[in-house]
């Protein structure tokens, strides 16, 4: 890692000509407006979540913002931002543990008791925990990227498809993800493979659901608690940048469906991947995949 250039996790996973690391006019929130949509964002307390998404909600002028983490102070913290940034924005902040079916019940109570139903599901609230090596780590550790990056999401994509208003109401789950989730780094083990457990629920989601956009987004590399020692020396992208790619991904369902099932990297230019759209669409890029050839014409003919 130490021989890579800085720029590498930009560079080397580029797929669209032009790539950002901080807001452009193409995402920008102001360009993107979302009046009445009821957005939730969990590990919002910071991070991210706090930094990037929910402020970007806010400026995209939503109607109402559910605010999740684990702890009611720094959620409260998030809120304060967002009623500066935008004060018509109504929001809502839950104190709970995404990987308890009795705490996302109580969520979404709140949620249809407040606002009636949500529009929109950010899966961000994140655990990296594990390591360095798989013979090294403690169980209990490691199995707690999966309780919240694969068990949470799972409990909040069923409640949040259960509480829409009708079996086809447009709606859009973004989960993040990481390019860990399919690139190998074994010191961060649990981490990534929880990770893409958490894109096949995803993927999974995009063909039983076809109302609903379920992308998986890569946030890029950004300085929070989460980032190993090993990203620091390359370079970092803004929060806002991932915010307003979930924003852009949110606003507009139909135009970002072509995304659902698959992968985006925040630091790709939207237009970019607009610009691919019947080449996306009509082959396996950016979606789980095995590179084969497989079936038994290939053997055909052959002795």
């Amino acid at each position: 890692m130490e021989n890579l250039p800085t720029d590498h996790f930009i560079t080397s996973l580029q797929f669209t000509p032009k790539t950002y690391q901080d807001v452009y006019p193409a995402i920008d929130p102001k360009n993107n407006p979302m009046p009445g949509k009821v957005v939730i964002v969990t590990g919002a307390s910071r991070g991210i979540g706090g930094e990037g998404i929910a402020p970007a909600f806010a400026k995209a002028g939503v109607k109402g913002l559910v605010l999740v983490a684990t702890g009611m102070e720094k959620l409260k913290e998030t809120e304060a931002a967002i009623n500066s940034l935008n004060p018509d924005v109504k929001t809502l902040c839950v104190a709970m543990d995404v990987s308890s079916e009795a705490d996302v019940a109580s969520l979404f109570e709140q949620v249809k008791t407040t606002f009636g139903h949500a529009d929109v599901l950010i899966n961000n609230a994140v655990v990296l925990a594990g390591g360095p090596v798989i013979h090294e780590t403690k169980t209990d550790e490691f199995w707690s990227n999966f309780e919240v990056n694969v068990r949470g999401p799972y409990l909040l994509t069923k409640a949040f498809i259960s509480g829409l208003p009708s079996p086809d109401y447009p709606a859009t789950i973004a989960t993040i993800v990481s390019f860990s989730a399919y690139q190998i780094y074994p010191f961060i083990a649990g981490y990534g493979i929880s990770k893409l457990a958490a894109w096949s629920l995803a993927a999974n989601v995009a063909v039983a659901y076809p109302n609903i956009t379920s992308a998986v987004v890569h946030p890029g590399l950004v300085q929070t608690r989460q980032l190993q020692p090993a990203f620091q020396r390359f370079d970092l992208d803004k929060p806002e940048l991932v915010g307003s790619v979930l924003v852009w991904l949110a606003a507009d369902p139909e135009r970002s469906r072509f995304m659902s099932g698959r992968i985006m990297s925040a630091n790709w230019d939207v237009e970019g991947l607009l610009a691919r759209k019947d080449e996306i669409l009509n082959s396996n890029k950016l979606q789980i995949d095995v590179p084969g050839p497989f079936g038994k014409e290939q053997f055909e003919g052959k002795t």
